[in-house]
């Protein structure tokens, strides 16, 4: 069975075509159209048929995006590329392919993908986790996507940082969903580079933050051992509550190899266990795993 995975971006639209092993036959990629939504379907059916005409062989096709798909209606909500929300994407899809179209959240993609076969194959709860430009997150049960009556299983991002006060993590930080210190205001890269350049008056990258640590710089390092703490009192609220037996970190905070060295001994403070059994490793495909975990959402 040959399955098409399609990662919808804000600013491209990356194709992976697999085989069965999961091994990827043609990769593509193409600008996202962001002006007008007939454009956009435009686009993507061009792309799918591209493949079709190639290979002249039939395929699933599975599509992750930005933002929430609406158990009550199937519109798409709360995605960064606007022209997108309030559209029911799957059903304009599926009239102009004539088949089956799978959607799912790019997050909970990236879950899939890291648990079907990436670095979290081996468990059979698998949390995946972005700390990236956002916040998010999926959950996947013997590898097969979590999912309830809210579809918002794995959100992670929005949640309240657990115990938060000004002494321990400064000022309310309020958030763009309407809520204040929401996690991805803490633990994304871009929450953790615009309160570092808030409190010190800069304009450092992330990569810069670190880079400036691992140098010997004060406020840097205590910048980065703050993170440390937020992710381990965020992750400890979900092994309390999943018992994850891996939880893969993907974006770009999860290239910060001193991460996976540091947040084991700092989550035991907040989980109720002796020790912590579950595995927190980097993603091991990286900027592609948004795309093969698209290809895998029709199922194994």
């Amino acid at each position: 069975m040959l399955r098409l995975g399609l990662d919808i971006g804000g600013t491209k639209i990356e194709a992976q075509l697999l085989d069965d092993r999961g091994q990827c036959l043609k990769k593509h990629r193409i600008a996202t159209p962001n002006q007008q939504y007939c454009e956009f379907l435009n686009s993507v059916t061009a792309l799918v048929t591209q493949y079709r005409t190639e290979f002249n062989h039939s395929f699933s096709v599975g599509i992750g995006l930005p933002g929430a798909i609406s158990p009550d209606t199937g519109r798409i909500k709360n995605s960064n590329i606007l022209i997108l929300n309030g559209q029911d994407l799957r059903a304009d899809l599926e009239q102009r392919l004539g088949q089956t179209v799978a959607l799912a959240n790019d997050a909970d993609c990236f879950a899939l993908s890291e648990a079907v076969d990436g670095a979290g194959k081996d468990g059979r709860t698998v949390f995946g986790v972005i700390i990236g430009t956002g916040c998010g997150g999926g959950v996947v049960v013997n590898k097969q996507l979590l999912s309830g009556p809210n579809a918002i299983a794995g959100e992670w991002g929005h949640n309240p940082l657990p115990g938060h006060s000004p002494e321990q993590d400064g000022p309310a930080q309020p958030c763009y969903c309407g809520r204040n210190n929401c996690l991805e205001r803490f633990v994304s890269g871009t929450g953790f580079t615009t309160r570092f350049n808030q409190r010190y008056d800069t304009q450092l990258t992330a990569a810069e933050i670190i880079a400036a640590k691992e140098n010997g710089d004060i406020k840097a390092e205590e910048h980065y051992q703050h993170l440390v703490n937020a992710l381990a009192r965020s992750l400890g609220s979900v092994i309390n509550v999943i018992d994850p037996h891996v939880i893969v970190l993907g974006g770009g905070l999860s290239n910060v190899d001193s991460l996976y060295r540091d947040l084991p001994a700092a989550l035991l403070p907040y989980i109720f266990s002796d020790r912590c059994n579950t595995r927190i490793v980097k993603a091991k495909h990286g900027d592609s795993s948004g795309v093969r975990g698209a290809a895998w959402l029709p199922g194994l």
